[in-house]
């Protein structure tokens, strides 16, 4: 019979990358503490190598692949992600596959395919 860790870290060990960023905001929360950035560097396989993998990569670049059938709500988000204006938005929308934002954290890369996904588009993190 497993223990209650081993349940916990397998649970844990399957979970996305915006599973896990929302995981650590509510143990923020809830504890007053503040999580340090090695803790969300678990290994999705688990394995040494994994780990060192995930670690050396730093800074990620989000691509728009497809927009979907909401198009609109999608040239929204680009520019409230972007800070771009609607012409240059609607045509980084138009032109996809394109990267929309590069070098940033796995957590806000995480946040913003969060974000398009949820209007229909389809998002790859580099």
């Amino acid at each position: 019979m497993p223990s209650t860790i081993d349940q916990v870290l397998d649970l844990i060990g399957n979970m996305t990358v915006l599973e896990l960023s929302e995981l650590k905001k509510k143990y923020e929360d809830k504890f007053g503490v503040t999580a340090a950035a090695p803790m969300m560097a678990m290994p999705a396989g688990g394995g040494a190598a994994a780990a060192a993998a995930v670690e050396e990569k730093t800074e990620f670049d989000v691509v728009l692949t497809g927009i979907g059938e909401k198009k609109i709500q999608v040239i929204k988000v680009v520019r409230e992600i972007t800070g771009l204006g609607l012409k240059e938005a609607k045509d980084l929308v138009d032109g996809a596959p394109r990267p929309v934002k590069e070098k940033v954290t796995k957590a806000e890369a995480a946040e913003m395919k969060a974000k398009r996904e949820e209007q229909g588009a389809t998002v790859e993190i580099r």
